[in-house]
């Protein structure tokens, strides 16, 4: 690892002058779970280092019933897991957030730095869609807002600006309706990446579905929403034969990758097994 400068800003705006002015040369750190590895392995050679770590604006997780949830971009996996609020209002999110990786990541990295990262094999983007979160974006121009399918433009490739930061991630208030569950499946249980990430949010009235957000992640180059999907779920009583039905039209629409992890084929198949078990499993029916 060759010697860089490590600069801390206390805020954000000065933040976004060092990046302004240090161009390419510079890699911003929160946790510093990815960049670090990324450095120990030559991948990244930044002559300097940004820590965000002193910027207070960046931190905390709040809620409020009008206007949800506001998670800070430092907050750790294991902080948005254990938050009370989160468990209380969002506990698909929680359960997500307590499976992120490894201890030792959930223990240091952050949901920002995660999302900045776009690592496609990774649980956050996919739950997070699900639940119609967006990204805060700040910078000395101001800030702005872009939804998670906005933010996420394809591997390892976000819509932030060279000047920017992510400063916190919103997730609306659930309904008094709302039900949601995120699975994830592992090739092999030594494993902590996830081969496929399923996140369906939906309003319910007992074992009818009123409203479905369904999203798939890890097999697909970046998370996508299943339209076709959501629309065939909403209005039906889960049954079944439901479940089966709505589970192979996510894995006919979905465009999955292939690589050393999995074929396509694959994925696809076992994209239909984890939408089957998710449906179903929300609505209390027996999975095989």
């Amino acid at each position: 690892m060759r010697d860089f400068d490590f600069l801390e800003p206390a805020s954000v705006a000065e933040a976004s002058r060092m990046l302004a002015d240090l161009g390419e040369d510079c890699r911003v750190m929160a946790g510093g779970t990815a960049l670090m590895l990324a450095m120990r392995q030559r991948m990244l050679v930044p002559s300097h280092i940004i820590s965000v770590a002193r910027i207070e604006a960046l931190r905390g997780i709040r809620f409020d019933p009008v206007e949800g949830l506001r998670i800070g971009a430092l907050a750790r996996h294991t902080d948005v897991a254990d938050s009370a609020v989160v468990k209380q209002h969002y506990p698909m999110l929680a359960a997500m957030a307590a499976q992120v990786a490894n201890p030792q990541v959930r223990n240091q990295g952050t949901l920002g730095g995660n999302l900045c990262y776009a690592d496609p094999s990774t649980d956050p983007p996919t739950c997070l869609m699900s639940l119609g979160a967006r990204v805060v974006l700040g910078s000395a121009r101001g800030e702005r807002v872009l939804s998670i399918e906005e933010f996420l433009v394809d591997y390892y490739v976000t819509a932030i600006e060279p000047d920017e930061i992510v400063v916190e991630i919103r997730v609306p208030a659930p309904p008094a309706d709302f039900s949601g569950l995120y699975t994830r499946f592992l090739r092999t249980a030594a494993e902590h990446r996830p081969l496929i990430g399923l996140s369906l949010a939906t309003r319910r009235s007992g074992g009818t579905c009123r409203e479905a957000v369904l999203a798939v992640g890890a097999s697909t180059p970046i998370p996508c929403r299943v339209p076709r999907a959501e629309h065939f779920l909403a209005g039906k009583t889960i049954t079944p034969e439901v479940a089966a039905e709505a589970a192979d039209i996510v894995a006919a629409d979905i465009q999955p990758v292939s690589d050393a992890r999995g074929s396509d084929e694959f994925r696809r198949d076992m994209v239909r097994v984890v939408a089957r078990r998710t449906i179903a499993g929300l609505y209390g029916l027996a999975t095989d």
